[in-house]
């Protein structure tokens, strides 16, 4: 009976593929669910506008379309559906409570993501009350995760990056490599784990919780780690985007350098854009070409980090023997073909015009993914295990390393922009 049953059953990385393409051919063949409103300033526009029953209505769309998902993803994995059908609505609701504190206008100022409110809100539920095993096994954090990595390739449009120009995509390339190359370094000799050096190395060089998101799940991370990279980067983005704008005015700096410098040494897109802005119109253009152009880059790491950690971890596992294309493929983290696929699909497949019908509403829905998984996240965590690095040592690296990128970033923004 066992042995029919698992025969039946598919692998986690291809149920991702599956449900992450099902919510986007859903979308390219009309079934759109709208994108919720979570902006708010004054608790009149909150009850008007957030909680109004229009923008309801929405969110409970948007819980059809999720839930749905992850009951076909229970049953695809063969994961019992009954703790499901309590588990995740609570997930949902307690993440729908991030979203709408990440909408805060005076949150959004200092780009606080929604991610980082569903880690913490996760995190004091599961430290003041103690939750049942059954209930922390019906959490399904990596599903939700590479499900969003997924719908994140639909973001990832080559005709944009064209348009960025060559200046912008030289600058991407030099940043992200010599970054990377030396945060991986750094983290070797201060004797942090591969596994913690890769998501630090990714989120510093490439674009911040995405790109750690990515890396993560190429090389199946461990969730406490991720989280601890994810609020490093959101943590250290707040002074940069505030005081690099000053900087630049204190140095001289022409608003396209200011840019370029801006988009290839802040983290986050959304602190980019807010810190663009404060310089100017050109800054705000330039460092916005920059950071998607950084962004562009995450498919193409991504894809070369889990061959690298495929192949790597095949050999050590097969006695230093060189793996078989068979191990490698056997080992490679599929959701990676998803994001590839899905972003090739968007970019040279589907006409513009229908991409922009649908490109907020996927946004919308892979953002949320996220902040299911980093909700499920909290709620599996010990608060004393996400910050029990005994030695600061990934800080420092962290730290190191956004340093060494703010310098470089400065270096060449001013050969190419200069």
């Amino acid at each position: 009976m066992s042995s029919s049953k698992s025969s039946i059953m598919i692998s986690e990385d291809w149920v991702v593929v599956i449900l992450g393409l099902a919510i986007i051919f859903l979308a390219l063949f009309g079934v759109v669910v709208p994108k919720p409103s979570f902006s708010w300033d004054t608790s009149a526009i909150l009850f008007a506008k957030v909680l109004s029953p229009d923008n309801l209505l929405v969110v409970g769309a948007q819980f059809l379309l999720v839930f749905t998902t992850a009951l076909v993803g229970a049953l695809l994995l063969g994961k019992p559906l009954k703790p499901l059908l309590v588990v995740f609505p609570f997930i949902f609701v307690l993440t729908i409570f991030a979203l709408v504190l990440a909408g805060n206008s005076t949150v959004q100022e200092y780009n606080l993501e929604a991610v980082i409110f569903s880690l913490g809100i996760g995190l004091l539920i599961s430290n003041f009350f103690k939750l049942p095993s059954w209930f922390k096994n019906a959490l399904s954090t990596e599903l939700y995760v590479k499900i969003g990595l997924v719908l994140l390739g639909t973001t990832v449009i080559f005709s944009e990056i064209l348009k960025a120009g060559a200046l912008g995509l030289i600058q991407a390339l030099v940043v992200v490599l010599s970054v990377w190359y030396f945060a991986f370094w750094l983290c070797k000799k201060l004797k942090i784990d591969q596994e913690m050096a890769m998501m630090l190395s990714s989120a510093v060089s490439i674009c911040g919780v995405s790109a750690a998101i990515a890396t993560s799940g190429a090389i199946k991370g461990d969730a406490k780690k991720l989280s601890y990279v994810v609020s490093l980067v959101l943590i250290t983005a707040i002074p940069m985007m505030i005081f690099m704008p000053y900087l630049a005015d204190w140095m001289g700096l022409s608003q396209e350098v200011t840019g370029a410098w801006l988009g290839g040494s802040i983290d986050t897109t959304g602190a980019v854009v807010a810190s663009g802005s404060l310089v100017g119109e050109e800054a705000l253009k330039i460092s916005t070409i920059v950071k998607f152009s950084q962004n562009v880059l995450l498919g193409i790491a991504a894809f070369a980090i889990s061959i690298y950690w495929t192949y790597s971890h095949s050999k050590s596992a097969e006695h230093a023997e060189k793996p078989t294309l068979k191990i490698i493929w056997e080992r490679f983290p599929k959701f990676v073909i998803g994001f590839i696929f899905a972003s090739l699909l968007f970019s040279f497949v589907i006409n513009p015009a229908q991409v922009d019908g649908v490109k907020a509403e996927l946004k919308s829905i892979q953002g949320l993914w996220f902040a299911l998984a980093f909700t499920s996240i909290g709620l599996e965590t010990n608060f004393k295990e996400l910050f029990a690095h005994n030695n600061k040592k990934p800080l420092y690296a962290f730290l190191i390393a956004q340093g060494f990128n703010i310098v470089v970033t400065l270096v060449i923004a001013l050969l190419l922009f200069g």
